[in-house]
């Protein structure tokens, strides 16, 4: 039962993760508290300007980039839709200092589907391939461009072998993503803890597949992406699983999820993910198990309170 000053009820039945004590644990920590951990390796930071934020991720690809190409390797890099800002600044840096990408083999997270599991064609406005392309591929200059079959999208006919396409590449060396309202991470949503119930390490294994979107995902996502649209968002998409984000040499998250006016929908599930329990529930809990960072805006980071309109 949630309890705020006396008044006592049950969580709605779409939320998968209700333990309420846990949940009045975690809304209950401080900004100032946020970056602790008891896992030294999963590094959780707060960038406070938005400006800032976008920069260092985009400096973050660019030096990963680089350092590669500087040591004779290619680059293997798992990359989401959302945060996007980052792209045209990445994109911006690696024309102005005529940085080559020839090395680079990218792999999309997910891609919208229909109920039929068909993903949404790039001339779709919403789809990612065509907002990675508008974003990010599409502004560095085709000199530079990795070849365009180096640049992977989980489409139908791609989905059964995409696990193995990483790895036939030696794994990714970065799994770069964001944190869903129900606690996502790529579009693994929350409610496919129901198949794995306890079982970790089942579900630390499980691959790439087509899911049904969370009521939560449809919202956030109509909210973000298709000015509150929840007719324009697709009912299933194609995903990466957990393996493809563990099996990753590192892990760089980013929660960017402020509305403005004092107002961000990822507070509350930036605590839950990296402070709760490890559980098949909160799909992103699992990062706290592996190295990497967790980088958080500052307005997301506040302390999370009460907001009456």
């Amino acid at each position: 039962m949630s309890a705020m000053s006396g008044f006592q009820f049950e969580l709605a039945k779409f939320i998968s993760f209700r333990d309420q004590e846990v949940c009045a644990r975690v809304r209950a920590i401080k900004k100032e508290d946020l970056c602790r951990h008891s896992n030294p390796s999963f590094r959780i930071r707060i960038i406070e300007a938005a400006n800032d934020f976008y920069t260092e991720f985009a400096l973050d690809i660019v030096r990963r980039i680089v350092r590669a190409s500087e040591e004779g390797n290619s680059f293997v890099v798992i990359l989401p839709v959302g945060p996007m800002s980052q792209y045209a600044i990445a994109a911006r840096v690696i024309n102005d200092l005529r940085i080559p990408c020839k090395h680079v083999h990218a792999f999309n997270m997910d891609e919208y589907a229909d109920e039929r599991g068909e993903t949404a064609p790039l001339d779709w406005p919403g789809s990612f391939q065509r907002a990675m392309w508008e974003g990010f591929w599409g502004r560095i200059d085709e000199a530079l461009r990795p070849p365009r079959e180096q640049i992977h999208f989980p489409a139908t006919d791609a989905l059964p072998d995409y696990g193995r396409m990483i790895e036939d590449l030696g794994g990714a060396d970065v799994c770069y993503g964001g944190i869903g309202w129900c606690g996502h991470i790529a579009f693994w949503e929350a409610h496919l803890g129901e198949e794995f119930g306890d079982d970790l390490d089942s579900y630390k294994q499980a691959g790439p597949r087509c899911v049904e979107l969370h009521p939560m995902t449809i919202m956030q996502n109509a909210l973000h992406s298709f000015d509150g649209d929840w007719s324009m968002v697709p009912p299933r998409a194609n995903t990466i699983g957990p393996a493809q984000i563990l099996g990753a040499r590192d892990r760089s998250f980013w929660l960017d999820g402020y509305l403005g006016g004092g107002v961000s929908w990822q507070r509350f599930i930036a605590r839950l993910v990296a402070h709760g329990p490890v559980n098949t529930y909160v799909p992103g809990s699992i990062l706290q198990t592996v190295s990497g960072t967790y980088t958080i805006l500052g307005p997301v980071a506040e302390n999370v309170e009460v907001h009456m309109a």
